[in-house]
């Protein structure tokens, strides 16, 4: 073996060892989450608000103990997420209670007072043991934290309010949601916690991957 073979070797089992580790990274992330495993496919894709951006769904339950404590992780998470993420509170329903309380929710967007109530209205049901379940119950909340009764009368039951919650009640079905919380990313993907995803931080870890994998499908497809 001649001396230049022996060097051309030992710069190529350089070059080899130092990119093994980016080669094994790249793998590891593409094979880290799987479709089918650590998320479903929505089969028919909802359309999302805005298409410039990655749309991030949490379905939430305000009567829902992981849901309660779920609300530090993913407002941790809305506070430092991308500026190309747009995220979407979705209060879920399937009962007359999810449906009143998706009305509270909506009632509240409508009013500009989600920022205001949204952690009050959490607490109210999980930690005070105020179901919330007629409207008398929930004007006192909404009075304590500045909200007139008239504004609340004039809101809570009002064409726009009842629209919300209705499109929300359709859409249920379209995302495939049967628990809480749930995570849709871009109105393709479904992330829930279960056997393959144990934690719910780890379903977070999950939306991250998935908002990566869409970023860079948007990216490729402005190409």
């Amino acid at each position: 073996m001649t001396k230049n073979t022996i060097i051309k070797k030992t710069l190529q089992a350089t070059i080899l060892l130092v990119l093994m580790p980016f080669v094994f990274s790249s793998y590891g992330q593409i094979e880290r989450y799987v479709a089918g495993t650590h998320y479903l496919e929505i089969a028919n894709p909802v359309n999302t608000r805005d298409s410039s951006k990655v749309e991030v769904i949490e379905a939430f339950w305000y009567g829902c103990s992981h849901c309660f404590r779920f609300e530090p992780l993913i407002t941790n998470w809305e506070e430092n997420k991308p500026d190309d993420v747009d995220f979407v509170r979705f209060p879920a329903l399937w009962n007359n209670l999810m449906k009143i309380h998706a009305q509270v929710y909506y009632a509240a967007e409508v009013l500009d007072v989600v920022d205001v109530l949204h952690e009050h209205i959490f607490n109210a049901i999980n930690v005070e043991r105020n179901m919330l379940q007629n409207e008398g119950q929930i004007s006192e909340l909404f009075a304590e934290h500045g909200v007139t009764q008239e504004d609340f009368d004039r809101t809570f039951n009002s064409f726009s309010v009842r629209t919300k919650v209705n499109q929300a009640e359709a859409r249920m079905q379209d995302y495939g949601i049967r628990s809480t919380p749930n995570m849709i990313v871009n109105g393709k993907y479904l992330i829930t916690t279960g056997e393959n995803v144990r934690t719910q931080q780890e379903m977070l870890d999950v939306v991250d991957f998935l908002v990566e994998k869409e970023r860079q499908a948007m990216r490729s497809s402005g190409d």
